[in-house]
């Protein structure tokens, strides 16, 4: 078993040396600077450029079918050896849906509504983006159950920063194999 650990910007450095993560995922507005930590490697480090928006803004990046589709797809070559580290800015919004996500797509034991619980339990603040979670319940074909189940979790307490947070992923199947095995 191994974890996903959601952060801000912020903490990026301090939450990768502190959880020995050597994966991470950047969910965060064209521009930012971002420092990848000397601890990930630049191929198990996946930078997706969009703006923590659910409607179309003028000069914004609404979160589309490929951003998601990348996230599902870097997340599916995760060999879960040790940590994956996600973040946006301020660790409330891109960053928890995309935990949910990948926490959807790889413990398959667990409903959505128990993963979305989890997340609200570890952290106050967590808000999943809603349109990156409609995306990926209907790239993944859950039928409504993603959505739902952060519906049911609601808005989380504002902040300026989230509360860091893991959710624990079971171990992959003997039968897994990932692009990253033999590193």
């Amino acid at each position: 078993m191994t974890t996903i650990h959601v952060c801000p910007l912020s903490k990026i450095a301090e939450t990768v040396r502190a959880t020995g993560a050597r994966t991470m995922v950047t969910l965060i507005n064209e521009g930012t600077e971002v420092v990848r930590p000397t601890e990930i490697a630049d191929e198990r480090h996946l930078f997706v450029a969009m703006s923590d928006i659910v409607l179309e803004v003028d000069g914004e990046i609404l979160p589309a079918d490929g951003h998601v589709a990348e996230v599902i797809d870097f997340v599916r070559h995760w060999d879960r050896r040790a940590p994956m580290v996600v973040h946006c800015y301020a660790g409330v919004s891109r960053s928890t849906a995309a935990a949910f996500i990948a926490a959807c797509l790889l413990d398959e034991t667990r409903d959505e509504g128990e993963i979305a619980l989890a997340i609200r339990a570890r952290s106050p603040t967590a808000t999943p983006n809603r349109l990156m979670v409609e995306i990926a319940d209907r790239l993944l074909g859950r039928g409504g159950r993603m959505v739902a189940a952060i519906t049911a979790i609601g808005r989380g307490r504002d902040c300026f920063e989230g509360v860091p947070f893991a959710l624990e992923i079971g171990a992959p199947a003997a039968s897994d194999s990932t692009a990253w095995d033999a590193a």
